[in-house]
């Protein structure tokens, strides 16, 4: 169905199809120039009417635009991401077919970096448990339970993009001792380098998890990184679910072979594992990386320049890296 986000009267409109429920912050952009369809619920009569009439595909960094819906929508010409991975966009069908594919990196590095770091603080410092302890009553009966120290503990950090370097540098004020694993070492960078994931596990009391999605990156951290990290580790995943190994992770937190974990990302969100919800060793948060009203408007403003540059004929403004040159 049509959004009201663009009033159908208008044939001139460039039609859209929002892949997920378009954000409150995004729609009123679009208003005046554009006619958004959304694709969830959509009947299939109803897609095949508007399928050939749509030139813009949008959506959220979790959503999904597989190759056979690429090839069904034979006037599209620009995909725009509302998300900083696109890990569920066929990239290579889009390119095949002329259609650049746009995402919205950098705006929300500084929020992503923070949430790293107030996970780290939230779960050595069960600050869920005593928010729960000071409510219950149960403060005036017994202490909570004592917390661990993380200023001066070992970080590493599995991906050392903008959003990693973030993260490192907040650290930093912790006086923490930094580490990283990537593709290549990075010179520039003060920070001692490991060349996989379970050397670095080994080396880190904190293992924070900032890596794109994709192919190459599905369950990365699996048993094997999990045993290195070792019974006083902690696991923090601000990435893409699919980069770790749930049910590795599940055996990993119920054994103790790690101490805990704090999530903002899971492999089948919004319907996480119910074992992970019975664990008491786990801190979990709603994919919230980039929530803030701040991040989310810059996120949207980006969506609308790419789209308005496209059908402009001008440059695009963050193309994915497949997509530039």
């Amino acid at each position: 169905m049509a959004t009201s986000s663009a009033s159908a009267s208008g044939e001139s409109k460039i039609e859209l199809l929002a892949m997920t429920q378009p954000s409150p912050l995004l729609l009123p952009q679009l208003e005046g120039g554009y006619l958004v369809h959304e694709f969830q619920g959509m009947a299939p009569e109803r897609f095949a009417q508007v399928a050939p009439r749509i030139r813009g595909v949008f959506g959220g960094g979790e959503s999904v635009l597989p190759g056979d819906l690429i090839a069904r929508l034979p006037a599209l010409e620009v995909v725009t991401i509302m998300g900083v991975g696109y890990d569920g966009v066929d990239v290579a069908a889009a390119k095949a077919r002329g259609v650049p594919v746009t995402h919205t990196p950098d705006v929300l590095n500084d929020d992503v970096a923070d949430l790293a770091l107030a996970l780290m603080l939230g779960i050595s410092r069960q600050l869920v448990q005593a928010d729960c302890h000071v409510r219950s009553g149960a403060w005036s009966r017994e202490p909570l339970a004592l917390g661990r120290k993380m200023s001066g503990a070992r970080l590493g950090i599995v991906g050392i993009g903008r959003i990693g370097r973030g993260i490192a540098r907040r650290a930093a004020a912790f006086d923490m001792k930094i580490a990283y694993t990537a593709r290549n070492a990075r010179a520039e960078l003060p920070f001692t380098y490991f060349p996989n994931a379970v050397e670095l596990a080994a080396a880190s009391d904190y293992l924070v998890v900032i890596t794109p999605g994709g192919a190459a990156t599905r369950k990365l951290i699996g048993a094997d990184v999990l045993r290195a990290l070792g019974p006083d580790g902690i696991l923090v995943n601000v990435a893409r679910g699919s980069v770790v190994d749930e049910a590795a992770l599940i055996e990993a937190l119920r054994s103790k072979t790690i101490a805990g974990a704090a999530l903002d990302v899971f492999e089948n969100e919004p319907n996480i594992d119910e074992r992970l919800r019975e664990l008491p060793n786990v801190l979990l948060t709603p994919h919230i990386g980039s929530a803030t009203f701040g991040t989310r408007q810059a996120m949207a403003d980006l969506v609308v320049a790419n789209l308005r540059a496209h059908f402009a004929g001008q440059p695009l403004v963050t193309p994915v890296p497949e997509c530039r040159g």
